[in-house]
């Protein structure tokens, strides 16, 4: 069943005078028409301006549709009703994990989301407790969100949003401002929580060696779907993404530079693995 249906999906940036005239519309989301199954990890791609976060928004029911229908766990985002409900299915995670914690205490911020939610007192902290054991963050629960790395903010921010319950995650470039080990920590956080949970995973990212354990890769340029598949299927697709302005993995990159050379790699390699494998399954072949 799908946890994320979108049909001829259209968002309109309207900009007015001070009057209330029309002065601009960018189409910012362009007829997207795509469907996320529950219990996958989905990440989508696209250069800045693609439209890939504005996405995000609507599936948070932060931003309403101009056109077409978007529905979350089986609820209309446009029906105002729903609002309530949708934001309770898809938690969102942001870009900054400053903006999210507020509290002085990581517990404390892990349990102000339940806590809003009007969850009785005693099943908080259970929520708190198992939250931020499957965020790998339970020893630091004493701790000031102040003195932690960036990696572990995210971490918690994470946490905070696990401790509502939600049946998907919805995060927003959420290692960009982090450097290479934060970034690590947040993704296998991410894969742990969509593995052992069964947290439906829409992860938004430039950062092209996120994506490459993904179940399925949704590439966005100028408001549309692009490119759709599992990561060996996009990724197979080197100078298509080139002219969509997006790299590849670096030994995805390297070995597509080898078979244009004249190497039979195969298409679609990944990881250093990978291309160890085929390397050494070439030297096999040439004795």
């Amino acid at each position: 069943m799908e946890m994320i249906e979108a049909k001829n999906l259209v968002f309109e940036y309207i900009r007015r005078d001070e009057e209330g005239n029309v002065e601009s519309i960018i189409r910012a989301v362009d007829g997207v028409t795509m469907d996320i199954q529950r219990g996958d990890f989905v990440a989508i791609l696209g250069h800045n301006g693609s439209g890939k976060s504005t996405i995000a928004k609507q599936i948070n029911a932060i931003l309403e549709p101009t056109e077409g229908a978007l529905f979350v766990d089986g609820k209309d985002v446009s029906d105002l009703d729903n609002i309530w409900e949708v934001r309770q299915s898809a938690g969102m995670v942001f870009q900054n994990p400053d903006n999210q914690i507020i509290a002085s205490v990581v517990e404390e911020d892990v349990a102000f989301g339940p806590e809003n939610l009007g969850v009785p007192t005693e099943d908080i902290w259970v929520r708190v407790e198992e939250s931020l054991r499957a965020v790998g963050m339970s020893e630091y629960r004493s701790h000031s969100p102040n003195k932690l790395s960036g990696g572990q903010k995210q971490r918690v921010a994470i946490a905070g949003i696990m401790a509502m319950k939600p049946k998907c995650i919805v995060l927003d470039e959420p290692t960009a401002m982090l450097d290479p080990s934060g970034r690590k920590e947040v993704i296998r956080t991410l894969h742990e929580l969509n593995e052992k949970e069964k947290v439906t995973v829409l992860l938004i990212t430039h950062y092209m060696d996120e994506v490459i354990h993904a179940d399925k890769v949704i590439v966005m340029d100028d408001g549309k779907i692009v490119m759709q598949g599992t990561p060996k299927e996009v990724f197979s697709r080197v100078e298509e993404l080139k002219e969509h302005r997006l790299d590849v993995p670096q030994v995805t990159e390297l070995a597509w530079e080898l078979k244009k050379a004249g190497v039979p790699l195969p298409d679609g390699i990944l990881s250093v693995e990978e291309f160890t494998e085929a390397l050494c399954r070439l030297k096999e072949k040439r004795g």
